[in-house]
């Protein structure tokens, strides 16, 4: 049977396809698949029919790899401990079908159906679909040569990478390298002074003009301030620079400069950078230049909220390009800090200071019962300085601000981390560069991934599951959905035990099922429909996820869907 041409949105493509013709099943297969590739899907072999005397496929459909639904039978997961794989199917109807000619020899096309019912991949995620995934058989003799190199699996996908101009154009993925575990040699370059990493930063700029970068030498015409940001990078903090994470605590180069990146954390939970310098020292005005480069470099968008760790330069320098960003400082220095000022008996007492969500009054009161219990003095010049950072560091001053559930800057010192594994302390800052773009190219790698996981499946929820959260299930991204989900189960047991309504708001008075206390959720209404709802836990604002009392509140509605919002009465 031929397919209506008329339901195509372009009549040359399907006129195209039907009046084709292929030497064997694999050719066929093989035009189908590539189109898939150009398209952003991915295909399988569905159901053949086979000559009942010899046995030969005359008859074969291709699908859309989304084609069906997975049977019911696994969508029971009771009593299993293993997480059940993400839902891939989704009833795809795009097909195509080939049919032999015994007398010509040919096979010819008997049906095309192009419409998909989900989302296509973008460029960069295709790379990650099965069917466009394979190791040619050049390939394989590459992976084994590199093997007996003694390269390591990462950096044999590496040299892969570069070789097809980046992931996408590779054919494969790391884990379908299998027991490839090898050892790459990289080239080093000695030297590396402020001419080749300056030249090295004009060749970038030169091939992309969104490349930024800028510097300052000093007299002897030694490199005093580096800070460089390519494309993505700015792509990424004009989407997710609300909050950023840097340090200047890590020293990886055969000169001993501070390394800065500059990181966030994307929709997938991710780290994602958006930018790194380099500095001769940390002084305020050196500081100071850094963050005007980095504002330069980012069209003068400020972040709500900074973290970072303790530098009194830094700090200041901060409060005058950042004015208005909620500066934090990180925690696991607070922590190691405390380790060296405080003796071990007032070390308990100081971490409810830290991390006890206290109202501002109370923490007051609570500080001057830790200072009396434990005899401080007023000369502790530690717990002075603290005292007076109290509102950058204590969760009685730091709730309610954006910073995404984040207190540390473990995210900057994660990045350092895996810098480190790859380099040494001798190395010239063009090998620091390079190797710092070897790790962004994984991160964005990895992000790619995950992009194309969240577009080309939902994360599972079973039979039962509310329908809301079935909604959320395709509206967040697995991560995020994960930790949803939770806000969600807690939400239950929440009850609305009375509204109150206002002018044009009405507060919404929550207890927990048998306990004492209450929750006060104020909605904003205008004409009938539902503006807007704050709660003072301010999840929503400080973290972009819903709080469980929200949930709550949305059960009241009878919500199931994130658009029956606009219906809210």
């Amino acid at each position: 049977m031929i397919g209506d041409g008329s339901r195509f949105e372009d009549q040359d493509e399907y006129c195209k396809f039907m009046a084709m013709k292929f030497s064997s099943e694999d050719e066929g297969f093989a035009f189908y698949n590539q189109y898939a590739k150009e398209k952003g899907f991915s295909v399988r072999k569905d159901y053949s029919r086979r000559d009942r005397f010899s046995g030969l496929i005359f008859h074969r459909r291709f699908t859309c790899s989304r084609e069906g639904f997975r049977k019911e039978v696994y969508m029971d997961y009771s009593g299993r401990t293993r997480e059940p794989r993400a839902l891939t199917h989704c009833g795809c109807n795009a097909h195509f079908e080939i049919k032999l000619d015994e007398i010509k020899g040919h096979w010819y096309v008997t049906r095309f159906v192009a419409d998909h019912n989900h989302p296509l991949c973008k460029a960069d995620e295709v790379a990650f679909l099965r069917s466009h995934r394979r190791i040619t058989p050049a390939q394989q003799a590459k992976l084994v040569e590199l093997r007996n190199l003694g390269l390591h699996q990462h950096q044999v996908m590496d040299v892969i990478e570069r070789d097809h101009g980046g992931f996408e154009g590779a054919g494969f993925v790391t884990r379908d390298l299998y027991n490839f575990f090898v050892k790459m040699k990289k080239k080093r370059i000695d030297g590396g002074d402020a001419d080749r990493v300056i030249k090295y930063m004009q060749a970038r700029q030169k091939d992309d003009m969104d490349f930024y970068y800028e510097y300052e030498t000093d007299e002897a015409g030694c490199l005093k301030r580096l800070f460089w940001a390519d494309p993505q990078s700015r792509i990424d903090y004009d989407a997710f620079g609300d909050v950023v994470v840097f340090d200047s605590t890590y020293r990886v180069n055969k000169y001993n400069l501070p390394f800065i990146p500059f990181v966030g954390v994307n929709h997938h939970g991710s780290t994602v950078i958006f930018g790194c310098a380099v500095v001769s020292d940390e002084r305020v005005g050196t500081y100071e230049w850094v963050l005007k480069q980095f504002l330069s470099c980012m069209c003068q968008k400020h972040p709500k909220s900074v973290i970072t760790d303790g530098d009194n330069a830094m700090r200041r320098a901060i409060l005058l390009v950042f004015p208005n960003s909620d500066h934090r400082l990180c925690t696991w220095h607070i922590e190691q800090n405390m380790a060296r000022n405080l003796s071990p008996t007032m070390l308990s007492d100081f971490r409810v200071l830290v991390h006890a969500p206290l109202e501002e009054d109370e923490f007051e009161r609570k500080w001057v019962e830790f200072k009396v219990k434990h005899k401080v003095s007023d000369e502790n010049r530690w717990l002075n300085r603290m005292y007076n950072l109290r509102k950058k560091w204590a969760a009685a001053y730091t709730k309610g601000r954006v910073f995404l559930g984040m207190k540390s800057n473990q995210r900057s010192e994660s990045l350092n981390s895996k810098l480190h594994r790859l380099l040494d302390r001798k190395m010239s800052l063009v090998i620091l560069i390079e190797h710092y773009e070897h790790c962004l190219s994984r991160m964005r790698h990895q992000e790619a991934e995950l992009d194309a996981k969240a577009s080309q499946s939902v994360p599972f929820t079973s039979n039962d599951s509310t329908l809301i959260e079935k909604d959320a299930a395709r509206v967040f991204t697995p991560k995020i959905f994960k930790k949803v989900k939770v806000e969600l189960y807690m939400g239950m047991n929440w009850e609305v035990i009375d509204t109150i309504e206002e002018d044009n708001c009405v507060r919404y008075v929550l207890q927990m099922i048998g306990k004492d206390g209450v929750v006060i959720l104020t909605g904003m209404f205008e004409e009938a429909l539902l503006v807007s709802i704050c709660c003072p836990c301010r999840k929503m604002e400080c973290e972009y996820i819903p709080c469980n009392h929200l949930f709550a509140v949305l059960k009241l509605f009878k919500v199931r869907h994130h658009s029956d919002l606009l219906h809210s009465t």
